[in-house]
């Protein structure tokens, strides 16, 4: 009980942008005054809070501000995508210490993929100067599906040979750090719940634009993975009933119609990018994305259409899970949305107006992520800070 108060006070404590004072957090979480002195006494010992300064104006003693010591502890994140890994160490309050980026290796070998990993997370931790000790754990956000309790990706899309392959205990092992790996848009959700400011608040589906799209679930303040880890997995919603073929032996799903690799192929078809180059790897549709945007941005108008198109078809998708959820907003984000964001946020949200069925009753506000391009690894590292931090009921429970 004394480790859940405690945790609770911390969250409380992180959701108000300008601390509390003690007596301010009696009156929120419902315990009492002694309980709560006796915890901020503990928490200011483990350096995880400060004192920061006295504020009041009216009669009586000035209250002392409790907030998070920024330099209590850290967390790394790793955002592992086809095409690229990300890493990030945060520090207590989220905010970004050091970050570093590299491309994932071509050949998707996970053996290579892991060694590069963890070459990658020491070097990230000697340039940031941060004491080991000072750090929680490493949180690693996969592209989905995964086996959430064995920690095991199972065959992701672009990640050749990545028949679940354990990745969760092969980072333990290779950098020595505990470890908890969860899906990437259940990962971005998190960061947005942590760091996203007001995008992050209530409930919202976190639409991922990666070499897959998928969404990530937050109710209620309360993010959702499902009964095996792997909600938000909207690939084979139809998008599109006249659109190409799809593996699952529908037409115009989402994984058919719009995901990067089939928009690339697209543009090779229509002329806007030469050659037709094959793309079972991340980074050869990374770079062709990229590409594809920017000829969409300069004008081409065959480049236009096709992301204009992928549009439409992602807001329907989007109208569909925000419909069968009732969220109050759609938050955007991912690796590929930044050359994505300026034509879907001028499109998607008034068509996804005209798709709510709760749109006379409450608007849906469509934003982009509030934690930036690094979302993912944001999240990941996100998922060891709340962990370590954040009241869970499990803490309540009693061990035999």
């Amino acid at each position: 009980m004394g480790d859940f108060n405690l945790t609770v006070i911390l969250d409380a404590i992180r959701r108000s942008s300008g601390g509390l004072s003690r007596v301010e957090l009696a009156q929120i979480v419902g315990l009492s005054p002694q309980t709560i002195s006796n915890i901020s006494r503990r928490l200011l010992d483990q350096n995880l809070i400060v004192e920061a300064g006295k504020e009041g104006s009216g009669p009586g003693k000035p209250r002392t501000i409790l907030r998070l010591n920024p330099s209590g502890m850290y967390a790394v994140g790793v955002h592992l995508d086809p095409a690229v890994a990300t890493f990030v160490l945060l520090d207590l309050v989220g905010a970004v210490v050091q970050h570093s980026q590299i491309k994932t290796p071509a050949d998707g070998d996970p053996d290579a993929v892991i060694a590069a990993i963890a070459g990658e997370i020491e070097q990230l931790i000697q340039a940031s100067g941060v004491e080991q000790g000072k750090i929680a754990g490493l949180g690693v956000a996969a592209p989905g599906p995964i086996d959430h309790d064995q920690g095991t990706v199972v065959e992701p899309p672009l990640l050749n040979g990545w028949d679940r392959v354990p990745l969760r205990d092969a980072l333990a092992d290779a950098t020595g750090m505990s470890v908890l790996m969860d899906k990437d848009v259940t990962s971005a959700a998190v960061a947005e719940t942590w760091a996203g400011g007001p995008s992050g608040t209530g409930s919202f589906v976190f639409m991922y634009m990666g070499t897959g799209i998928g969404c990530g679930i937050v109710l209620n303040d309360e993010v959702v993975r499902g009964a095996s880890g792997n909600a938000g997995e909207i690939g084979h919603i139809i998008v599109d009933p006249d659109g190409p073929p799809c593996d699952c032996g529908l037409r115009g799903c989402v994984k058919s119609s719009c995901i990067p690799q089939v928009l690339v192929a697209q543009a090779q078809a229509a002329g806007v990018l030469d050659e037709a180059a094959p793309l079972s790897g991340g980074p050869a549709v990374q770079d062709g994305f990229a590409r594809l945007c920017e000829a969409a941005d300069a004008g081409n108008s065959a480049a236009a259409a096709i992301i204009d198109k992928s549009a439409v078809l992602v807001a329907r998708a989007a109208a569909v899970v925000a419909n069968t959820l009732d969220v109050d907003r759609v938050v955007f984000g991912g690796p590929f949305w930044a050359p994505l964001s300026k034509r879907y946020l001028d499109r998607v949200p008034e068509l996804i107006r005209q798709n709510s069925d709760a749109g006379n009753i409450h608007a849906i506000e469509v934003v982009g992520t509030g934690v930036g391009e690094d979302v993912g690894a944001v999240g990941a590292a996100c998922l060891v800070l709340e962990h370590t931090l954040a009241p869970r009921a499990q803490r309540l429970l009693l061990e035999g």
